[in-house]
């Protein structure tokens, strides 16, 4: 029986627990922490992006596109997805559960590999970073 994992992450934090036996609690191993995914986008950039001036006085904003959270997110993302990458390649886990924010879950899978995605037996999108591992546990099949 190999060892399953079980992610649990939002833009701002990943927890990773892991349980022995599919019936067993979960313990938490190792959490990742991006701060900057839960301040405002004001927070994150100290001026506003440039102006550019059209025809008959009309001013627009000239920007990126995306904004420094979304990349923010976005790059928390991918770093969730490496360390699990990690894991995979070294065989610390068989089974994956992912257990992440609806919107974090949609980054998550954008950035996982094809055998990565191989080995998640489950995936939740509903925001449970902050809770106990029992209550995420309890949100879990009895049987993983």
């Amino acid at each position: 029986m190999s060892t399953i994992w079980v992610v649990v992450a939002d833009a701002s934090r990943a927890r990773i627990f892991t349980a022995s036996k599919p019936a067993d609690a979960l313990t938490e191993i190792e959490t990742l922490s991006n701060p900057e995914g839960r301040l405002h986008e004001g927070d994150l950039v100290s001026d506003r992006g440039g102006r550019i001036s059209g025809g008959e006085g009309a001013r627009h904003g000239y920007g990126a596109g995306n904004s420094v959270k979304e990349e923010t997110i976005n790059r928390f993302a991918a770093e969730v997805c490496k360390h699990l990458e990690k894991g995979r390649n070294s065989h610390a886990f068989g089974k994956l559960y992912v257990v992440a924010a609806p919107q974090f879950l949609g980054l998550l899978r954008k950035h996982q590999s094809d055998a990565l995605r191989g080995l998640i037996s489950s995936e939740l999108s509903t925001e449970l970073t902050t809770q106990s591992p029992e209550r995420i546990r309890a949100q879990l099949p009895a049987y993983l």
